[in-house]
């Protein structure tokens, strides 16, 4: 370890809180093109703003039409190693309890807001590195670039432009994961099954649901409005939900109800409690019609049974050869007079095809009921672990840290998914949950400065 690096980031901590806490005051959610602002006013704003901390610091900054912002080390030097990160943050949802979402406080060691782990604070701890690097004074022979993008949460178009415009660096790593290092990412496989089944105006009736911010966000959240109910009914309904789900629930008068569960990654949705699913189990305890409205309600429990996470409802459990098994969750709900739509996103190992999984769940999507429309399987990402690039990382890693370094492989997808030699790199430290896309998302600080050294350790032993 670099005791420079390390002095450096010792006594540049509070900077750094300061500027993360700048950064995850703007709720740079995805929203209309506007102008020159291609997410929105407030993705352009972080973004920009991102980029003004890089020049702060000495970093000369490049900005491809407010898409992204990269800071450059030293552009006389060859280029190299990129770090790509993003600006842009999921919806704040609702459950938070320590803070607003977007008023970063310090509390009992920890930065909370959203944008703290993901990604605000990690593209900060990349810049401090190039930053402790640079006020150290000690040389570089290749360039180490940090690229910040405004669109990773929602497509990654921004990405989809940086690269029009330049070529991917020899090797790239992105501050938006865990450590000690990802080298496989699973594929992605997103469907939608919907269908029409206007209200009936017989007996107990579900009227409207809505439940999910984001396809990638498991949700804590489902609002319900029932026909034909009082309050006590629905009470009782829900007290025998809450014996089956570790629910919570609220009802407001004889028709609506809120369930309360609790939020997670889309890639681990066993984290989470889905509020969504559990609004679905609800109506098993509901004096329901024999209408093909709740027939067709009911199936969606066929196709994602609560607490089942492998994808066997749509026929298409499966593990490759690494030992990777598929994921799915179901995350976006909609009911309302008219009918329905359900949306899921499913993480796919790598022998996941259109034949073993797309098509079979389509069938049995069809099957129930419903119509069936998906983009197709993104493929999986996967670079080779005894490369020289790898061992690097994971020796910087373990140095810094004194924790064994290894390669693993997961259900997320980052930046680097379509990039050759891309791996996600940190920062969140192993075993921490900082709920990412969730409620009271934070980081440790002491997670911060490790992140900050081992990020020049590792620009130290490959561009150095």
């Amino acid at each position: 370890m670099n005791e420079k690096i390390k002095k450096f980031t010792e006594s540049h901590i509070d900077e750094l809180k300061a500027d993360i806490t700048e950064l995850c005051a703007i709720p740079s959610v995805l929203a209309d093109a506007d102008g020159d602002a291609p997410f929105g006013a407030e993705c352009k704003k972080a973004l920009l703003s991102a980029g003004d901390i890089c020049e702060k610091y000495g970093f000369k900054t490049t900005n491809y039409d407010n898409y992204c912002v990269a800071a450059d080390f030293d552009t006389t030097l060859p280029k190299h190693l990129d770090m790509l990160g993003h600006t842009d943050v999921v919806p704040a949802g609702e459950g938070w309890t320590v803070t607003e979402p977007f008023k970063v406080i310090e509390k009992d060691g920890r930065l909370y807001g959203r944008g703290t782990s993901d990604d605000k604070g990690p593209v900060l701890c990349a810049l401090y590195a190039m930053r402790a690097i640079k006020e150290s004074g000690i040389p570089l022979k290749k360039n180490v670039r940090l690229i910040l993008g405004s669109d990773e949460e929602t497509g990654s178009i921004d990405i989809t432009k940086y690269y029009a415009k330049e070529p991917e660096a020899d090797l790239t790593f992105s501050p938006d994961a865990e450590f000690p290092l990802i080298n496989i990412e699973k594929g992605q496989f997103r469907g939608t099954f919907k269908a029409e089944a206007p209200v009936t105006g017989n007996g107990v009736e579900l009227i409207s649901l809505d439940a999910g911010v984001a396809l990638n966000a498991v949700p804590n959240r489902c609002r319900m409005e029932f026909s034909g109910t009082d309050k006590k009914t629905l009470e009782t309904a829900c007290e025998k939900l809450k014996k089956e789900i570790p629910v919570d629930y609220e009802i407001a008068d004889d028709t609506h109800v809120l369930i309360i569960g609790e939020s997670a990654h889309a890639s681990t949705p066993e984290a989470g409690v889905n509020a969504g699913l559990a609004g679905i189990t609800l109506l098993n305890y509901l004096p329901l019609e024999d209408t093909k409205r709740n027939t067709l309600l009911k199936k969606v429990l066929e196709l994602f049974p609560y607490g089942v996470y492998d994808g066997s409802g749509l026929g298409i459990a499966m593990t490759d050869k690494e030992g990777l098994s598929l994921s799915a969750t179901l995350d976006l709900f909609s009911v309302d007079k008219d009918g329905m739509s359900f949306s899921f996103d499913s993480r796919s190992p790598l022998n996941a095809d259109d034949d073993n999984c797309l098509n079979v769940a389509r069938s049995k999507c069809e099957n129930a009921g419903f119509t069936f429309e998906t983009p197709g399987i993104v493929p999986p990402h996967y670079v080779p672990s005894d490369s020289d690039f790898v061992k690097n990382l994971l020796a910087a890693y373990e140095d810094v840290t004194g924790l064994e370094g290894k390669a693993i492989g997961i259900g997320g997808g980052t930046y680097v998914h379509d990039i050759k030699n891309g791996v996600a790199f940190g920062a969140v430290l192993p075993d921490i949950d900082t709920h990412m896309h969730g409620a009271d998302e934070f980081i440790d600080i002491d997670n911060l400065k490790i992140a900050v050294e081992v990020y020049a350790e590792a620009i130290l032993r490959i561009c150095g």
